[in-house]
Formats: structure tokens, sequence, C-alpha cells
């Protein structure tokens, strides 16, 4: 017997969803991208993931520093990996795994007496040019992948868990309750988020939380206006009505009766939420109010490739990323949205 099943109408959900192949195919792209920037140390890193040397295997390479010397090198800092792989060469005996990027997103890499940017180059591993500062491409972009959807991850959840409960009390309790956080609502926002942002930006250097604690800030209130409004027209119902004559609690209406029934909202608005916080983050990153350099990141990057058109790899990438993406999530809202039309499965013809 399985231990997870799911009910009737949400395997006919899952069904839909999947029969939506651009949204199913689309979703399981998306994951998987998410699981690998999140081991993107395994897979973009100037450090080696496996060395042999002499008989002697050194697993992980990222628990400390490891001095040249260690390996025969004639320094006492840092081990250069890619060095000491090409000083090894063929040799049978001693050998280094180096990830398939071998580049952090911080390292400068200056191969010439040529100022960067560099060109892509499969010779030197660099398959998608290197930046302004000799910084590699492709590892900043899926390192700032990374940190836009960590972002917008969590963004979505704070923003849901204030909106969600704000918004299912406005519309369940009404009265006084209701008015005075919408007339708060409606003052708070025609704050200029902007200049709320330029402003702290000129007090202190806004950083990954400082960003994320503004768009908290500002970011609840369009989730709470739906669920005030879908809350408000679910408290009508007959089994709302049902649930108090049998003597349940307001909790226990909203959130054992009222909000299961307006999960397919919530659902629906999930990869829009996620879509808003990855171009917000971009957004404020290419006006410089961003995250500090030199944080990996598409907005800064957005922005040296503009400033740099005769570099056209570093501008292409960004947009080529973003555009994927944001494409990917828009077919899986497209498909969550269809799976989950009450229309779809009601029990009324």
């Amino acid at each position: 017997m399985s231990l997870f099943k799911l009910s009737p109408i949400a395997a006919k959900q899952w069904q839909r969803f999947k029969s939506i192949k651009r949204g199913y195919y689309s979703a399981v792209i998306f994951i998987a991208l998410l699981v690998l920037s999140l081991g993107a140390e395994l897979l973009v890193s100037n450090r080696a993931i496996l060395v042999k040397y002499e008989g002697n295997y050194y697993f992980p390479t990222y628990g400390g520093i490891i001095p040249g010397r260690s390996f025969g090198l004639d320094y006492d800092y840092e081990t250069n990996y890619r060095d000491l792989k090409n000083q090894i060469g063929e040799n049978q005996d001693n050998w280094v795994l180096l990830p398939p990027v071998p580049y952090s997103p911080l390292e400068n890499d200056f191969q010439s007496l040529e100022y960067p940017p560099y060109g892509p180059s499969m010779e030197n591993s660099h398959y998608l040019g290197t930046d302004t500062t000799g910084r590699d491409v492709l590892a900043r972009l899926i390192y700032g992948f990374r940190i836009a959807i960590g972002f917008s991850l969590m963004l979505l959840f704070f923003n849901y868990i204030i909106g969600i409960s704000l918004g299912s009390m406005m519309g369940y309790f009404g009265g006084w309750f209701d008015l005075f956080f919408q007339r708060l609502i409606e003052i708070w926002s025609n704050v200029p988020f902007l200049y709320v942002v330029m402003i702290i930006a000129s007090i202190i250097t806004p950083g990954f939380w400082t960003l994320a604690l503004i768009m908290i800030v500002f970011g609840w209130m369009s989730m709470t206006w739906y669920m005030r409004t879908v809350t408000y027209q679910e408290k009508a119902k007959d089994y709302v009505m049902a649930a108090r004559a049998c003597g349940a609690s307001h909790s226990r209406i909203m959130f054992r009766h009222i909000l299961p029934n307006t999960v397919s909202l919530i659902v629906t608005f999930l990869p829009f939420s996620i879509t808003s916080g990855i171009t917000s983050l971009t957004a404020l990153d290419y006006l410089g109010f961003g995250l500090p350099p030199p944080t990996p990141s598409w907005g800064e990057m957005l922005s040296q490739g503009i400033q740099n058109l005769d570099a056209p790899w570093i501008v292409a990438s960004v947009v080529g990323s973003m555009t994927v993406v944001l494409v990917m999530v828009t077919y899986i809202g497209e498909a969550v949205r269809e799976a989950y039309d009450p229309r779809k499965f009601s029990t009324y013809e």
C-alpha cells in the first residue's frame, strides 16, 4: 500500500497538470536546475572535488586551505588546482578531479596581457567568456540563479504567511478590523518603494537580508487583498454556516474549512510570485540599489553587459538565462492554473 495517496480530486488535478506538456516539462527542468544550483560548489568552483597525490586522497578540499607545498609546489598559500592539474598532466598515479566549471564566481582570471573581458573559450574552460574584471560568466550565472531563487522563495514564504493570515481574518471578521487594515493597506501601498530603497541604500550598504526585509514589508499587500476577497465570498456559503451551527471555533472554520477551499488561488499565484521576486531583485541590482559587489547577480551582470556591448556574450548570457527561467515559470503557472481550475472538477453539471 502506498504511504502517500492523493485524494480523487488531487489525483485528477495532477493528471491534468501532467497532460499539459510544456508546463510539466518546464516544472521538471526547473526543479532539476534548482537542485543542481544547491550543489553548485560541486559543479562550479576553483577547488578540486578530489585529489590523489603520492598515494593520498584529499577530499573534500572545501574544509580548509591546503597549501601548495602539500602537492610539491613551491608556495604556502592556497593551491591553484588548475595549475596543479596542468603540472601533473597525464600521470596515472597523481590526478586532480576538477568541477566542470573550474572557476569561482568571485575569481579574477587574467590570462593574457589584454584587458578582460575575454570571449568564450573551450580551451580555458570559460564556456561563456568572462566579464570586464575577468570573472567567469557561467559561474556567476549559476550562483546568481541560486541567489535569485533563494531570494524569491523567501519573499514567497513570508508574503504568503502574512497575506494569507491577515487577508483571511479581514474577510472573515469584517467590521472595524477589516476597515482598519483596508485604510492601512491603502496608505502603505502609496509609499514609493523605490524611494525607500534609495534612502536606505544612501545610509547603509544593502545586503541580502536588508533587501529581503524591505521587499517583505512592501510585498504582502497583494496576497492580502486576494485572500480577503475569496474569504469574504466563502464565509457566506452553506458549509461555513453548518460549521458555525455545530459550534466550530473561528480558527477552526478559517483554517480547517475556508482555507482548504482557497488552495486553488494560493497555488495559482505561486509561480507568478517567484517570477516577481526574481525580476525585482534583478531590477534593483541593475539600478545599483541591490546586492553589494562582488556578489553574483544577474542584474549587475546585465548592467555590465549593457555598458560593454562590444562583449556581446555577457548581455546575451544574462538575457538568455532570464528568458529561459521566466518562460519556464510562466508555463508552470499556466499549467497549475489550468489544473486547479475549479470548473474542471466541479461536482455539479
